[in-house]
């Protein structure tokens, strides 16, 4: 009598993925958090929502006439973009979003645990230029005093990076990209 025996033929050892990002690309206006954030989503497999998207028409249209948004105007659009992220916890989502105070920040993080801030920074002068090739946009060159004056940096504990937005977009997906450890 035969006695067969069954043997692998190979063992192999995986590392499950990581599990897909929740990542907010913040910044002012100009910062280039549209155009990385598109490119990030495309890199990491995952959709993208520009937050501007999210805004209440309330909110767009007071932008538009040149006045700066309130806390009381931001707080229902950024619990909107954090439930946003937290619908997508299971796939993965990049969304641009100001995100220029850390009590925004944390408000966002309350509705989507883990989520990673990317604060996109560089010069003023940039931001200028760039706002002025943007006839048409909702939020007015004007604004951005008031935006740059809101800011507040990443502080020690906050998961996430600040990166600089004067390299090309793709350089810029590349920093992100390691900065998530991928």
């Amino acid at each position: 009598m035969t006695e067969s025996r069954s043997t692998p033929s190979t063992l192999s050892a995986t590392t499950p993925a990581p599990a897909p990002p929740l990542v907010v690309v913040g910044g002012v206006s100009g910062s280039g958090k549209s155009t990385v954030g598109s490119q990030l989503a495309a890199a990491l497999g995952v959709p993208f929502i520009d937050g501007d998207s999210l805004h209440s028409a309330a909110n767009i249209e007071k932008m538009s006439a040149g006045h700066a948004l309130t806390d009381d105007d931001r707080l229902p659009w950024l619990e909107t973009v954090g439930r946003t992220l937290g619908e997508h916890a299971e796939g993965g989502l990049v969304v641009a979003c100001s995100a220029l105070r850390r009590r925004y920040r944390e408000l966002i993080r309350s509705e989507a645990p883990g989520v990673f801030f990317v604060v996109l920074t560089g010069p003023r002068e940039v931001l200028e230029q760039r706002l002025g090739n943007r006839p048409g946009h909702f939020m007015p060159a004007s604004l951005l005093d008031s935006q740059l004056a809101t800011l507040e940096p990443l502080e020690p504990g906050e998961h996430g990076a600040e990166v600089g937005f004067t390299d090309a977009p793709a350089d810029i997906v590349t920093q992100i990209e390691t900065a998530l450890g991928r």
